[in-house]
């Protein structure tokens, strides 16, 4: 029977099937029933003490008491409720048929009825208000509606998917929308969002085109194409007029060579795209299979270490304060030159073993100067054999030369991974963020440049960084970072099966979930420095300027970090910065070890001086080592370290005369 309970006399049933939820979609039922009012009356079973049990409908009871908490509703709202008999089993039973028998809106009818509520005078500010929903969500559904109709019918038929219509409203023109939709209903091929949205923008190909220069001039001509050229048009300028024929004639084209290709590599299917990467619907419910790195020949390996060798003995020039200018720009030309060959020899694309051939499968893209390409990631169909390793290959540096005194190889590492402890810890603390990221780099994954530099491992590795077995000693964030690492809740790990301990691990509290979120994020950062070149994650930039990181509060330079392994021009330049000519003049004519100690007391703000010169020498930190955006620094050749002031190494020499 239907009953009106107090809802402070309902509590939650142990026998409720619904165990989990989505706090999104709980906030969005918060401010419908706010707005609304109750719309469907939870089903409720007698208890003890005169409480009622909700056997379904728990979310919008937790919904209603959330509203009674803030103030919405006042404590004595009564609440509309059908009331239950029955054996528990029967209950449970009524439980799941109510969560259970539900059906989710057509995106194309949410369409209409947001469209429908606009018209009747609200904004769409209050529609998202109103519904829980966000402005954005709100835009795009009406954005639907306004869809050509025979796109927008096929949505609502499901003909078409969401991601296929959202294609198709690239554009406003409806016009072309319906073109690109009839055009497509004889392809042979398979009709993708990709494909959708490159036709609807394209109303015309230039022959400079990737799809053009695959298929060739002559052939879409004999296939009964059409071309308009104007006064001044070349063969590149020209404007291919039938899209349609011409997305037709490079999927043939683009087969042809994925066939062939296959055969080539000994491999079990190639699936063309005729986009520039791998998107993610292409490769969705496929498993990555584990690849290595081509392997070095004999001949490769020794050339390495042989390079390796010359790389040091040019870095202990550049650190060596005797050493003169002539000694030094040669130097840095010949670093150069190694650290160019080195990259050469280890920029190898990843390979797949013989034995997982025959089950393996990759993907041909179509470069931009239209040459079909097969991209060295492989995948299966089936269960993926073993878990994905991590290739890290370095992207192409920069032109830029070395300026100034170069940094060794060694330092320059050790610093890079210090940096990535203090952006680590930060991005531990701030779990919101990391989802983000970690969401973010995943999706990106697919359709990612083998040979571009990654901001992370994300797989779950941990980095271990260039310098093996290198630790910051008493380096704050590191500390920061194994304390952080303590504190987690591990009470999950007793589970004897990974069912039993991802049940115990769903279990914890959100604050201690939380904390592995950040934690196994974290770990995976790359080590970087804010300089141009190999060492480069612009995203580690975008990420402390999110974060607001303060490398000063984190990291001291001190003899053994920094002074002794720069060239003493380098540590003028520090003290420069921090209290001008003057403090330069008092330590320009000591030795660099002398001048080092002196270094790390002046930086660390234990010595007697003025207040705003101590302020000043505790704030400064190497180019470097700051986070672009959040300091306010512009990246620096990772070579050279970009001088702090306008005061040259000669004139800190002169003023010291």
């Amino acid at each position: 029977m239907i009953q009106s309970i107090p809802l402070k006399k309902l509590v939650p049933s142990p026998r409720n099937v619904r165990k989990s939820s989505d706090v999104l979609a709980d906030l969005q039922l918060r401010a419908d029933i706010a707005a609304r009012g109750l719309l469907q009356n939870l089903v409720v079973r007698k208890g003890k003490r005169g409480k009622f049990e909700v056997e379904a409908g728990g979310r919008r009871l937790a919904a209603l008491q959330a509203l009674a908490e803030d103030g919405t509703l006042p404590d004595n709202h009564e609440v509309t409720c059908l009331v239950i008999e029955g054996e528990e089993s029967e209950v449970r039973e009524a439980s799941l048929a109510e969560n259970f028998q539900r059906l989710a809106m057509n995106p194309a009818d949410e369409a209409q009825a947001f469209a429908a509520i606009i018209e009747a005078g609200a904004t769409t500010e209050d529609v998202a208000r109103r519904f829980g929903l966000t402005v954005r969500f709100v835009e795009g559904r009406l954005r639907l509606a306004s869809l050509a109709p025979c796109v927008f019918e096929a949505l609502a038929e499901g003909t078409i998917t969401l991601d296929m219509a959202k294609a198709y409203g690239a554009i406003s023109d409806i016009e072309r929308q319906a073109h690109v939709y009839a055009e497509l209903q004889d392809a042979w091929y398979q009709v993708t969002p990709d494909t959708i949205r490159r036709m609807v923008l394209d109303a015309t190909v230039r022959g400079s085109d990737p799809r053009a220069v695959l298929v060739g001039r002559d052939a879409y001509l004999a296939a009964g194409g059409r071309i308009e050229r104007e006064l001044f048009d070349d063969d590149a300028s020209e404007s291919w007029i039938d899209v349609a024929l011409l997305e037709d004639l490079a999927h043939k084209a683009m087969e042809e060579a994925a066939q062939k290709t296959a055969l080539e590599y000994g491999l079990a299917w190639v699936r063309p795209t005729l986009g520039t990467y791998v998107s993610h619907d292409l490769v969705e419910g496929l498993g990555r299979l584990p690849c290595e790195p081509a392997p070095m020949t004999e001949q490769e390996a020794q050339e390495l270490g042989e390079l390796e060798a010359d790389y040091d003995r040019v870095a202990a020039v550049l650190e060596d304060e005797d050493s003169d200018e002539e000694e030094i720009a040669k130097a840095e030309q010949e670093l150069v030159v190694v650290d160019r060959a080195m990259r050469a020899l280890n920029d190898r694309p990843p390979v797949l073993a013989d034995e997982l051939k025959s089950e393996a499968g990759a993907f041909l893209v179509l470069s931009r100067n239209g040459e079909p390409t097969l991209v060295p990631q492989f995948y299966t169909e089936t269960e993926v054999i073993a878990d994905e390793g991590v290739v890290e290959a370095i992207e192409e540096g920069g032109t830029a030369k070395p300026k100034g005194s170069a940094l060794s190889q060694r330092l320059l590492d050790e610093l890079a991974m210090q940096r990535r402890d203090i952006l680590a810890i930060h991005l531990a603390n701030d779990p919101a963020l990391a989802l983000d990221f970690m969401v973010f780099t995943l999706a990106d994954a697919d359709g990612h440049d083998w040979r571009a530099k990654k901001a992370s491992t994300l797989v779950g590795s941990v980095a271990s960084g260039p310098v093996t077995g290198f630790e910051a000693k008493d380096a704050p964030a590191s500390a920061a970072l194994a304390e952080f690492a303590g504190s987690l809740d591990e009470s999950w790990r007793v589970g004897e099966t990974d069912v039993e301990r991802f049940a115990r691990f769903r279990a914890l509290s959100d604050e201690a979930r939380s904390a592995w979120l950040g934690h196994v994020v974290s770990r995976t950062l790359v080590a970087s420095l804010a300089c141009e070149g190999e060492r480069s994650v612009p995203l580690h930039e975008a990420l402390g300027s999110l974060l607001e990181i303060e490398t000063a509060h984190w990291w001291r330079p001190t003899a053994t970090n920094y002074f002794d392994r720069v060239a003493k021009a380098r540590t003028l330049e520090a003290l420069d910065a921090a209290g001008g000519p003057e403090l330069v003049s008092r330590y320009a004519a000591s030795k660099k070890s002398e001048l080092a100690s002196a270094a790390e007391r002046i930086f660390s703000g234990n010595f007697i001086g003025e207040e705003h010169i101590k302020e000043r020498a505790q704030a400064w930190v190497p180019s470097i080592m700051r986070f672009a955006g959040a300091e306010e620094v512009e990246p620096v050749d990772a070579e050279a370290d970009e001088p702090v002031s306008n005061v040259t190494a000669d004139e800190i020499a002169e003023q010291a005369a």
